[in-house]
């Protein structure tokens, strides 16, 4: 009879268990279905009513579309290499300078500009506002480009600025001139239209941000900060528009940077004691390390997706994805740790999803039948936001495991701070604005940069640092990236003057104006 109740109890227990597991799928299904059905996080302020709408338009005709052209491709010409944190092209950053002069007469001659040079080679233009009530913002670029050689399998040379089919060919017409020429190019038709600005802003142009930027944006910064200035935000380089790049997404998505990864860079060196190669000892310097090394790629740092911004990349463009997709987009809280799993499967993706781990340079060894003493090698980090340095540090000692090898932090920095996206961020609306009027579509969504830029030194200056410039990439666009083939489209450097132009008419508004609809929180 004891054994029957027992019986029963268990049966009982178990289909309550069950029935309310089969009970919470159900309610777990259902508001996943509701989400998938309703989410798009795009609406914002599209419909509000906004305060400022007669904006001065460009019209590009043949002689501006020749002019623009011209002076972009004379800029690519000019070699402004940084070669390493103690070598520039600094006669390449002069005749730079005397290119800006004769580009744009009327920036270095208005009343309403003021520039001034910094560190020799970098320029802060300051554009006076009518309403000094009004807080300015920051445009950033800079000027310096790295390496690039004919050898290595460029189709034009890469200081040419060679027309191929459409395209400018170049060191720099991404990174990040195209930036640096449409910024002073829109200012430039302004200025020459009569234009004045209710809102002030500057103009910072880097010379050595591909060796961090100590000279050219720190001394900005420490100027600005001097003057005691403050910043509504700061544009920067960083993400694009992606069209094809992202599976399984319909249209192309415009990323706006919210944030950056951190980085670290870390010396791993072994010493012992030399000797010669035909009486070799078990283990070596070279081969201590490189075990090392090896345990530090096969365990990379763990996965993270979902605990940073880079989540709300997929959030807000879970509307643009066709079934299944959009279910599984539109519901991160549910699938997060499956997406992840995805997304790391590609280098492109995986960098979104944890704190990457490259070894980047390994010296050992000066003579064939000598065993070194010492072996080194070199490990760049790119840190995920939902890390600190420390931590990744830390994880480094705990993977190496090993006495023998010395583990130095040369230099690094934590993530950056993350930006808000909301309907109340002034500059992340009017960015999104603008990319709007001039792409309708686009879809646009904020983003994580996976490197890092000159914004990073105005963190004191600004709570909001966006990154992004409307360049175009396509499927292995990204690789041009200080790869080979670094292009950009005619066309789209036009786009870029526009988005200039009126990106600095769209911030002289008072205030953003109310939301004209109910959008989802997130």
């Amino acid at each position: 009879m004891t054994d029957s109740r027992t019986k029963f109890r268990i049966f009982r227990w178990i289909k309550i268990i069950v029935g309310g597991f089969a009970v919470t799928v159900v309610l777990l299904f259902t508001v996943a279905c509701i989400r998938t059905l309703s989410l798009d996080v795009n609406v914002g302020l599209k419909l509000a009513h906004w305060e400022k709408t007669d904006n001065i338009s460009l019209v590009i005709d043949h002689r501006l579309r020749e002019e623009l052209l011209a002076n972009f491709k004379e800029a690519i010409r000019i070699p402004t290499v940084s070669f390493s944190e103690t070598e520039s092209n600094t006669t390449a950053l002069l005749e730079f300078d005397r290119l800006l002069r004769k580009a744009f007469p009327t920036v270095f001659s208005s009343s309403l500009v003021q520039h001034q040079y910094v560190a020799n080679y970098s320029h802060l233009f300051w554009v006076r506002g009518s309403q000094p009530n009004l807080v300015p913002y920051l445009l950033l670029a800079h000027i310096d480009v790295v390496p690039a050689s004919e050898s290595d399998g460029w189709d034009a040379p890469p200081f040419s600025a060679k027309d191929i089919d459409g395209f400018i060919y170049g060191r720099g017409t991404i990174d990040n001139k195209s930036p640096v020429m449409s910024i002073l190019q829109a200012l430039e038709y302004l200025l020459i239209k009569g234009y004045s600005p209710r809102r002030g802003f500057y103009i910072g142009l880097g010379h050595d941000e591909e060796i961090r930027g100590y000279h050219g944006a720190v001394n900005i910064a420490r100027i600005l900060k001097q003057r005691g200035v403050q910043l509504s935000f700061v544009l920067d380089e960083g993400l694009a528009i992606l069209d094809g790049v992202i599976s399984g997404l319909e249209g192309p998505a415009a990323l706006i940077g919210l944030s950056e990864k951190g980085s670290a860079n870390i010396k791993l060196s072994v010493s012992m004691v030399p000797g010669h190669s035909s009486m070799p000892p078990q283990e070596t310097s070279i081969g201590v390390l490189a075990a090392a090394v090896k345990r530090l790629e096969d365990n990379p740092m763990p996965r993270l997706f979902g605990y940073g911004p880079e989540r709300g990349i997929f959030e807000h463009l879970a509307h643009k994805f066709r079934l299944p997709l959009k279910f599984i987009m539109s519901n991160l809280w549910l699938f997060s740790p499956l997406l992840g799993r995805v997304l790391e499967r590609q280098p492109e993706t995986n960098a979104f999803v944890r704190t990457t781990t490259a070894v980047t340079i390994f010296n050992a060894g000066v003579k064939v039948n000598v065993i070194p003493s010492l072996a080194e090698a070199y490990v760049n980090l790119r840190i995920h936001p939902a890390q600190s340095l420390q931590e990744v540090v830390d994880l480094v000692h705990s993977t190496v495991a090993d006495q023998r090898v010395k583990i130095e932090l040369v230099d690094g920095f934590d993530p950056l701070p993350v930006s808000s996206a909301d309907e109340k961020s002034f500059g992340f609306q009017i960015i999104k604005k603008t990319v709007l009027e001039i792409f309708p579509t686009v879809t646009v969504a904020p983003g994580i940069c996976i490197g890092n830029t000159d914004s990073r030194h105005f963190k004191e200056l600004a709570s909001d640092i966006y990154r992004f410039a409307p360049v175009w990439f396509k499927p292995g666009d990204a690789q041009r990236f200080h790869g080979i083939n670094e292009r950009i489209s005619k066309r789209n450097y036009e786009e870029l003057v526009v988005f200039y132009f009126t990106l600095i008419q769209n911030c002289d508004i008072q205030k953003l104006p109310e939301p004209h609809s109910f959008v989802h929180d997130l």
